[in-house]
């Protein structure tokens, strides 16, 4: 289908972020790798966003805020593209109802936004105490294969729960979606982002976790996380996409428990 201009400047703004967001990452996980090489030395929590390698930096709010923007950058890199779909059928309607379509989508996608925010400060959070109990080491993933492969069986399980599904399936029909939730106005906009946002949590929280599992500042990880978010949001038939990646999750945490008996 052609773009209406709206849609045109919405889908690139959205790609403009989603690059910006990437270029962060990449930047900031060439500085954790030399961070990690570090551990040990002294002084090393002295550093600048050393509170995400080591469990012996200070975590005065300067930590916080590096924490905090390394996450909501993944989550921005990672979610953006999976919920372009929702924002050009939600700009389309808007422009249908004769609204201003931009203004309206800019607080859609704040409401959406502001879920994710929240959901990245929750990640903090249980990074830091990770950190502070030992479960990850430097490189930002779980220490030891058990506490991974029982990570990857619980996503698994979840894949399967009718939760999911029923967050998935409300993803994967944007017009189905709007017809259902629609609220006029801005502040109707934003609520339906706020929604929107939540069934999106609900969808995917259990796949973020696995950043814990393969690293976090891993970012083939991330970006083989982000594209699995995006097929289970385009794929057609939410039931079976979540049957396929829950066997996947199950295959891949067997496979790392039997790893971690051998060893």
């Amino acid at each position: 289908m052609r773009l209406t201009r709206d849609q045109a400047i919405v889908l690139a703004s959205l790609g403009a972020i989603t690059f910006l967001a990437w270029m962060y990452l990449t930047g900031m996980a060439r500085e954790m790798a030399d961070m990690a090489n570090m551990v040990g030395l002294p002084d090393m929590d002295k550093m600048a966003g050393m509170a995400l390698v080591t469990p012996y930096a200070s975590w005065a709010p300067a930590d916080i805020a590096v924490a905090a923007a390394m996450w909501i950058a993944m989550m921005a890199g990672m979610m953006l593209p999976s919920a372009v779909p929702m924002v050009m059928v939600y700009v389309a309607a808007e422009r249908g109802r004769g609204g201003a379509p931009l203004r309206h989508a800019a607080a859609f996608l704040a409401g959406y936004a502001a879920i994710w925010i929240g959901f990245s400060l929750a990640a903090v959070q249980t990074q830091w105490l990770l950190l502070r109990t030992g479960l990850i080491g430097p490189d930002m993933a779980l220490a030891g294969g058990y506490l991974g492969g029982a990570l990857f069986i619980a996503a698994a399980l979840y894949e399967w729960s009718p939760l999911k599904n029923r967050c998935l399936a409300l993803c994967q029909s944007p017009l189905g979606f709007i017809l259902g939730h629609w609220r006029p106005g801005l502040r109707g906009a934003f609520a339906m982002g706020l929604t929107h946002g939540l069934h999106c949590v609900g969808c995917c929280w259990v796949l973020m976790l696995l950043l814990f599992a393969g690293g976090v500042m891993n970012l083939l990880w991330v970006a083989a996380l982000a594209i699995l978010v995006l097929l289970q949001k385009v794929l057609p038939g939410a039931r079976r996409v979540s049957l396929a990646t829950g066997l996947l999750m199950l295959g891949a945490g067997i496979a790392i428990l039997a790893r971690a008996a051998g060893a």
